[in-house]
Order: structure tokens, then C-alpha cells, then sequence
């Protein structure tokens, strides 16, 4: 299992960037910072198309530089910070040009493959990274951990079930453990059957019954790709094997992850389902900080259930399972046609079951994918994979047109 470096705290106020700012975890973030503004110099604030949201945070942050991803964009933006003196880019490579800004705290939560380069030159810093992109560790996991190790940077899980293994583990008896259990809540259609997930609408997948969450991420909780997503992060961030890895339902979100040892005992963290809560662990890093968040109150809690999942009504899972005994190219091209599939979702063109279904497709024609050794291989895989996924969601959207789906 690997776990980062202790640092020593810098002299003055720590240098920050937000990528993904606009995003519920980056909103998150930057609702923690603003509480002690003085503790914190903003080196870069990056968005995607959300240019009110960004420019707003830009006046508030007054940070060196602000980006957003869509280059079409740039105008309107540079407008919307015009006389604040914050330097406006856009384009990805805007976005990794923002990455590798010196910083003394990087969080990295862009949605999707598109936080894979930012993430590397993050990491490429050697400095502290709090990673809220988990498709960075599915894509190329091998790879990021390799740069985490070479760099010396120090690489901290922000999803809520990672942080609170991280929080859980004991790095003195290692060894000793036998397994990680992640929890999920199960989503807003934990029990419906196969026939009722059919007709899903897209609003329906995106109203998660306890998290606040964006589209696609709450679409991928909806199916519970997110926690076959998590699965692989987990190998990678604790290097274990999927078999020592656990997942179970539970419906409440108080339990976040649990870490079983050889002796039989199980150590849990729990707290309210607010992300804030391991956003500021990792703000607070090797300390804690103070949050404003919601407690537990134990006068009101109730009962805390639990429940296997069920994998045939939530294929995901048994595809993220495949993919990560598998390896090679199989983690990357699986999520490169979940986005796919998720978007065509989302826009109506495809039914919630099939998102599955094309994704397994996707991967039966790309199968024996070899591990990508460097970023540009990893690109080539995603591209390949979501050609693929295109032409098995337009067969699909083809024959419900035609009445034979």
C-alpha cells in the first residue's frame, strides 16, 4: 500500500489551485477556503463553460490566472474579469499550462479523462495533489502512481470512500490488512427492478437521494459505474488486488469505507454526507481542519442498514471487476465508453439499461488492449474506444428507431 510524504507547512499563505473549480467538489472547496482567505494565495482557478460562475469566483479569489477549457469562451470571460488583473487562457492546454503552475495544494477535480493531463502536471510538481478525479486512476492508473512515486508528490484521495480508507488505515501494521470495504449508497434506483430502469428519464438519474453531485457523476451513481469506477481507484491508491476489495450497499452514506484486519477487527470512518468533510481532510493534511459542516447526531440517526449489491441489475460492477483483473488498455477504454454512453444518455438518445450494454460491447471490441506506458497512449486508447462506443450507441438508438430494440 502506498501513502504520501509528510511536508512541512510553508511560510506564509499556502499557493492553491483549483481545477474544476466550477464543479461541486471544486464549489465545495473553495466554500472551505473562503472561511480563512488570508491562508491561502489562489495561483489558478480552472472551469469548463460555466463563465459566470468562473468569473464571479475570479473576483472573489483574485487569483494569478483564470481558464476556461472551451477556447470559444476566451472572449467571454476576459470580458467578465476585465480590471481585476487576473490573467485570463483557454484550451486544454491552457488548462495543463495552469496545472503546472507552481503550488503548494493542487486539487484536481475536472470531470471524466479530461482531468488526466491536468492531473499529471499536478503531480508532475511534486507537490501535494488532493485527487477528486478518480477516472485519472482508471485511465492510467500505473502510470500516475509511477509519476507520484518518481516526482516525490504527495497524491490524496478526496472521494469520500478513498479518504476514509486513508483515514482508516493503520500505516504501521500494513501488512495486516485484509480488506477494504467501500460503501455505496445505491443510488436513486437501488430498488427498482430491471423492467422499471428502462424508463428512467435523465432527471430521474440525476436526483440522488443524499449526495449533490453533477450530471454525469450522478448518472454513474445512479448505475453504480461510479463505485466500479472507485474499485479501480482503490487498487491503484492502496495497492491491493480487486479480490481484497469489498463493496456493499448502504443507503444511509454515514459509513463511508471500512478496513478489516487479519485479527478480525474493522475500523470505519464516519461522518454526514457532505463532501466538504474529506475535502477538509485534505486541507488539513497531516492535521485537521476546522469545517462548518453538518454533525451526526446520534439522537436522530436511526438504524445503519446494509445489503449486497446486486450485479444484475447493475452490471457496472462486474465490468469494472473484469476490467481491473484484466488490465492493459481495459480500465481506460471501459470509461471512455461509459462517458459516451452516460452523454448519449443524458441527451435522450439512449435508454439508462443500455449504458451497460455499451460499454461491454466497447470493450469486447477493443479487448487485449495493451497498458499504456506514456500519456499519448492512454489518448489513443480513450479515442479508439469512444469511436466504438459512438457506433454501438447509434446501432442501438438505430434499432429502438426501428422498433427492434
Amino acid at each position: 500500500m502506498r501513502y504520501p510524504v509528510h511536508r512541512t507547512e510553508p511560510v506564509g499563505p499556502r499557493r492553491v489551485s483549483i481545477l474544476g473549480s466550477t464543479g461541486s467538489v471544486g464549489t465545495s472547496t473553495l466554500d472551505l477556503l473562503s472561511a480563512n482567505p488570508e491562508r491561502w494565495h489562489f495561483v489558478a482557478l480552472v472551469g469548463n463553460r460555466n463563465i459566470d460562475l468562473l468569473a464571479r469566483q475570479a473576483r472573489a479569489f483574485h487569483p494569478e490566472v483564470v481558464v476556461t477549457a472551451d477556447p470559444a469562451l476566451y472572449s467571454d470571460l476576459k470580458m467578465a474579469v476585465a480590471g481585476t488583473g487576473t490573467e485570463v487562457a483557454a484550451g486544454l492546454d491552457a488548462v495543463v499550462d495552469a496545472a503546472s503552475r507552481p503550488a503548494d495544494w493542487i486539487m484536481s477535480s475536472v470531470v471524466g479523462a479530461a482531468g488526466l493531463a491536468p492531473t499529471l502536471a499536478a503531480v508532475r510538481q511534486g507537490t501535494v495533489v488532493a485527487l477528486a478525479n478518480k477516472e485519472s486512476l482508471v485511465c492510467a492508473g500505473r502510470l500516475v502512481m509511477s509519476e507520484v512515486a518518481r516526482c516525490g508528490a504527495t497524491l490524496l484521495p478526496v472521494d469520500s470512500e478513498h479518504s476514509a480508507i486513508f483515514q482508516a488505515l493503520d500505516q504501521s501494521v500494513v501488512d495486516q490488512v485484509e480488506k477494504l470495504t467501500l460503501t455505496a449508497s445505491g443510488g436513486p434506483f437501488r430498488q427498482f427492478s430491471l423492467e422499471q430502469m428502462c424508463d428512467v428519464t435523465p432527471d430521474e438519474a440525476v436526483s440522488h437521494p443524499v449526495w449533490s453531485m453533477g450530471a454525469k457523476i450522478s448518472v454513474d451513481s445512479a448505475s453504480m459505474m461510479n463505485k466500479g469506477l472507485e474499485l479501480i481507484e482503490a487498487s491503484h491508491l492502496f495497492g491491493v488486488n480487486e479480490d481484497c476489495i469489498d463493496i456493499v450497499v448502504h443507503p444511509q452514506s454515514v459509513i463511508h469505507s471500512m478496513v478489516s484486519y487479519k485479527d478480525g477487527s474493522i475500523l470505519a470512518q464516519m461522518g454526514a454526507p457532505d463532501m466538504r468533510i474529506p475535502i477538509a481532510f485534505a486541507l488539513g493534511w497531516p492535521g485537521r481542519m476546522e469545517a462548518l459542516t453538518d454533525r451526526l447526531d446520534w439522537r436522530t440517526l436511526g438504524s445503519l442498514t446494509f445489503e449486497p449489491p446486486d450485479e444484475s441489475r447493475f452490471p457496472a460492477l462486474r465490468l469494472a471487476r473484469f476490467v481491473l483483473c484484466q488490465g492493459g488498455g481495459a480500465p481506460t477504454v471501459l470509461n471512455a465508453a461509459n462517458e459516451i454512453a452516460v452523454a448519449r444518455f443524458l441527451d435522450g438518445s439512449l435508454r439508462f439499461t443500455d449504458i451497460a450494454a455499451v460499454v461491454e460491447e466497447t470493450l469486447a471490441r477493443l479487448s487485449g488492449c495493451p497498458e499504456p506506458e506514456h500519456l499519448s497512449d492512454v489518448l489513443e486508447v480513450d479515442h479508439q474506444a469512444r469511436a466504438i462506443a459512438v457506433q454501438m450507441c447509434q446501432a442501438r438508438l438505430s434499432g429502438v428507431a426501428s422498433g427492434s430494440g
